[in-house]
């Protein structure tokens, strides 16, 4: 029996299964913040609603000049995006018929969106730590990599001295590096790679406001990269790609110090916490940088049966089938309110005792 990919979609994954959906559910297959969003989006909802009968900004203020501002760049080097999925399918086109390098497993929109243009892909199997050399060594014949950091769906952070090794070797060969940077917030911005575009301009750095910020719904992303880059990407996109709402309340979230504080400690404090929780029944665990970690049972035969049992009860964990490296043998789950992690493991600790204790 094959899984369906799912991903912050749990009701899809029970009509395949043809499992009855409990009324309570859980989706842990989300990786969003799960403090939720600002207060103030709430508070000044009634005055974002007023913007729905203008036309938004073109070019996604008031959103582009908050987002250049808060990395001390110019906004020339900053393009605002329908989210950081819009930035990956107008950026696809330009390797057309050319040669990228994927590290997997990874984000499945790098490799869905080149799918159109003929793009040779070479792939690096990498479930924890990156092998360099060969990184460097498929780079010399490349036009573009990929890299995931902090990687989803493993959370594993290559080391910023590393990234900097890449980009200097890619640029000596003409290759163009895309850093996907959706979860760093949930590190700190001294990881970021943004403070060395002006010396790498082959590097192109895409962030989203989704994760951290707990805004899927309203769709925004960004990238930052050399002039000539960012008016590329933005000949690609639609007029008006980024609504007046979007973009407003984005703007104010870059302002938001005390909550990205609160939720990177909180982050950390609920992984640390589930971290010792599977080890504790011999879980696999993947060192994590980021609001979710990836694990694997002490029999990942059973990875199936475990999964389905979680679904009956309400819990949805991500599966592995469709990430390549992991091939199903692993989890990835999402932290989530405190109470929401002790009902997890309350769960998970059930169906251990039955099918793992001796």
């Amino acid at each position: 029996m094959a899984l369906p990919n799912h991903g912050a979609n749990a009701h899809h994954v029970y009509e395949r299964l043809g499992i009855e959906m409990p009324e309570t559910v859980i989706d842990y297959s989300e990786n969003v913040n799960p403090l939720g969003a600002p207060t103030f989006v709430n508070e000044k909802w009634s005055t974002y609603a007023q913007l729905i009968t203008k036309y938004p900004n073109p070019q996604g203020e008031p959103f582009l000049s908050a987002a250049a501002k808060y990395h001390g760049i110019s906004v020339e080097n900053t393009v605002v995006g329908n989210g950081a999925a819009e930035i990956f399918a107008s950026l696809a086109k330009r390797y057309e018929n050319k040669r990228a390098v994927l590290i997997h497993p990874t984000f499945s929109e790098y490799e869905a969106t080149l799918a159109p243009y003929n793009v040779y892909i070479k792939e690096i199997i990498a479930t924890g730590k990156v092998p360099l050399d060969e990184v460097l060594d498929e780079v010399e014949f490349a036009e573009v990599i990929y890299i995931c950091r902090p990687n989803n769906p493993t959370g594993y952070l290559i080391p910023l001295e590393e990234i900097i090794q890449i980009a200097k070797y890619a640029m000596r060969y003409k290759c163009e590096v895309i850093l996907d940077e959706a979860f760093l917030d949930f590190i700190d911005e001294k990881e970021s790679f943004i403070p060395y575009l002006k010396e790498f301009p082959n590097v192109i750095v895409v962030r989203s406001m989704t994760k951290m910020y707990a805004i899927p719904g309203i769709r925004l992303g960004y990238a930052l990269a050399n002039k000539s880059v960012v008016n590329d990407i933005r000949s690609r996109m639609p007029h008006w790609n980024s609504n007046a709402i979007a973009t407003t309340i984005g703007a104010e979230c870059l302002l938001e110090e005390d909550y990205r504080t609160r939720a990177i400690a909180f982050a950390k404090e609920m992984r640390e916490q589930m971290t010792e929780f599977l080890v504790k029944w011999n879980c696999i665990v993947l060192p994590s940088a980021t609001n979710f970690l990836c694990f694997q049972l002490p029999d990942s035969s059973r990875s199936k049966e475990f999964f389905v049992s979680l679904l009956v009860k309400g819990c949805v964990l991500r599966h592995t089938e469709n990430f390549k490296g992991l091939d199903g043998k692993w989890f990835r789950v999402g932290m989530k309110e405190i109470s929401q992690m002790e009902h997890l493991q309350k769960e998970m600790t059930a169906w251990f005792v039955e099918n793992l204790s001796s």
